[in-house]
């Protein structure tokens, strides 16, 4: 990523480099039964700034809120109808902090006319004085895509243009030019444009379809659900894609960790979750940056809001130094 500006005289944030970035999906904004934890269900506001702080304190590089509009009721039982609205969370959260980057993680920004997206992400990173990363993904809820009147069946193309769109948008022209089979506009102008330059766009997912449209199209790959032992082949498929295609500039991977615990829990954590010393849990997680990684996301097994606050400190002054 590059440097970005904060709210503070926008003074830039020079990062060390070659350090490896880790940044964290935050709970109770999004409570699918997959990951969320019981505690989340009580929670609100005041643990998102709490949690969006001690994100900042522990050196976490973002913090990340999903998107969903609606969710069926045959989905509800898993997916549970807690989604908040990322914008307004991430703006929310940006008021109460000053460093952090804000990731939409991701939004379906197929859902949305570009220039209503890109007027809110815009303002977004305009407020926050650039801290904007802006993941997108293709969606997969069909009822959602059928009652806002977008065609679910060929979400794949018109999250492809919709990223073209979005790059004019959020360009630096206040009257931005797209001319595409979907969406046809000029000579209307946004203002305020984004605080930054050019805000990176990460695409979410693991398809065959989203890796190629990450490594075409993205700054970054958000992947979904890859262990291990698939990332070095997903990453060489971007990597090739891009020298083939001549795509040149920065390029973010990604990667989503194991459930981790820093220390030894005293209560079920679940098999597959990493825990131990920081110095073992360091030793495990190098195997991303050895691999080619840039980012890693993680997730904590936790039993309450301060739980998890020591969890990330703990992680972040004892596991982070280390990788």
């Amino acid at each position: 990523m590059q440097p970005h500006r904060t709210t503070d005289e926008t003074r830039p944030v020079v990062e060390p480099p070659g350090r490896l970035k880790y940044g964290i999906q935050l709970p109770v904004q999004s409570q699918s039964t997959i990951y969320a934890e019981p505690w989340e269900a009580d929670a609100g506001p005041a643990d998102l700034v709490g949690i969006a702080r001690a994100a900042e304190s522990a050196g976490f590089d973002y913090v990340a809120g999903c998107d969903h509009v609606a969710v069926p009721r045959r989905l509800a039982p898993a997916m549970s109808t807690v989604w908040y609205d990322p914008v307004a969370t991430l703006a929310f959260l940006a008021g109460v902090t000053e460093r952090v980057r804000l990731l939409s993680h991701v939004a379906v920004i197929g859902l949305r006319h570009p220039l209503l997206t890109a007027k809110q992400y815009a303002t977004l990173d305009h407020l926050s004085g650039g801290r904007l990363v802006l993941g997108v993904g293709a969606g997969h809820v069909r009822e959602e895509f059928e009652v806002l009147g977008v065609d679910f069946e060929h979400r794949g193309a018109v999250l492809d243009e919709s990223i073209d769109a979005l790059r004019a948008a959020l360009g630096p022209d206040e009257f931005p030019e797209h001319h595409g089979k979907l969406y046809d506009f000029e000579g209307l102008g946004q203002r305020p444009r984004p605080a930054q330059e050019r805000v990176p766009v990460w695409v979410g997912g693991s398809s065959p379809a989203a890796v190629r449209r990450a490594a075409l199209k993205a700054d970054g790959w958000l992947p979904q659900g890859d262990p291990r032992d698939r990332l070095p082949a997903q990453m060489d498929r971007i990597r090739r894609l891009r020298e083939e295609a001549g795509v040149e500039g920065p390029f973010v991977m990604g990667a989503i960790t194991e459930p981790l615990y820093v220390g030894t829990p005293d209560w079920d954590v679940g098999r597959r979750t990493l825990t131990g010393s920081p110095a073992a849990l360091a030793e495990s997680l190098r195997a991303y940056p050895a691999m080619g990684v840039d980012q890693i996301q993680v997730r904590f097994r936790c039993r309450s809001r301060t739980e998890l606050t020591d969890q990330m400190a703990a992680f972040g002054a004892e596991v982070a130094p280390h990788l």
